[in-house]
C-alpha cells in the first residue's frame, strides 16, 4: 500500500529549495524593474515674467523620490514635506543651492510655496516687482551635491522666446548675457 503512494511522496527539502530559488528570481526581476524605472535624475526650472503682477516667477520641479532621499541622507531621518518644520529644513537647503546674482549682489528671491505629490516636488519663488536682469549669474545646484548624474534644466522665457540652460555637478553656475 505504501508503494502505491510513493509517487505522491513530498520532498520538503526540494520544495524549500525550489521556493527559495523562485523567490530569488522573482525578487531579482522585481528589483531590476524598479531600478530601470528611475534611471535618471532631473529637475526643471521655468522662469518667466508675470505681466499681471510685475514679478518674475520661478517654478522648480524635482522628482519626489530624489528630494526625499536627499533629505533622509542629509539629516538621517524621514521627512514629511506637508509638515511646516520639514518644509523650513528643505527651504534652507534649497535657498543655498539656487541663487541668482547680478552686479549688485544676491537677488532677493521670495519663497512663495511648495507643492508635493507622490511623483514631484514643486517649489515656487518670485523676484518681486522686477524683471530678471539682462546679466545674471545663476547657481542651480539643487540635488547635484547628492546625485552624481543630476541634470537641472533651466528655461527662461522673455518676450515669448525661451532659452534653455543645463546645469550639472560639473557646471553648477552659469553667467547669462
Amino acid at each position: 500500500m505504501l508503494r502505491s503512494f510513493r509517487f505522491f511522496k513530498f520532498d520538503f527539502r526540494g520544495a524549500l529549495l525550489s521556493t527559495f530559488v523562485c523567490t530569488l528570481i522573482c525578487a531579482s526581476i522585481g528589483l531590476s524593474a524598479f531600478a530601470h524605472a528611475h534611471r535618471f535624475h532631473a529637475g526643471i526650472t521655468d522662469i518667466s515674467m508675470n505681466p499681471n503682477t510685475g514679478n518674475t516667477e520661478f517654478v522648480h520641479t524635482f522628482m519626489a523620490h530624489d528630494v526625499e532621499a536627499l533629505l533622509e541622507n542629509l539629516y538621517q531621518r524621514q521627512f514629511d514635506l506637508s509638515d511646516p518644520e520639514d518644509v523650513l529644513v528643505f527651504k534652507k537647503y534649497f535657498e543655498k543651492q539656487f541663487v541668482l546674482n547680478d552686479t549688485g549682489g544676491v537677488l532677493p528671491l521670495k519663497w512663495v510655496g511648495l507643492k508635493v505629490d507622490p511623483n514631484s516636488v514643486i517649489v515656487f519663488q518670485e523676484l518681486e516687482q522686477r524683471a530678471l536682469p539682462e546679466q545674471v549669474s545663476i547657481r542651480q545646484a539643487v540635488l547635484t551635491d547628492f546625485l552624481i548624474d543630476q541634470v537641472n534644466t533651466l528655461n527662461i522665457t522673455k518676450n515669448g522666446v525661451t532659452q534653455t540652460h543645463t546645469f550639472t555637478r560639473n557646471q553648477r553656475e552659469q553667467r547669462l548675457p
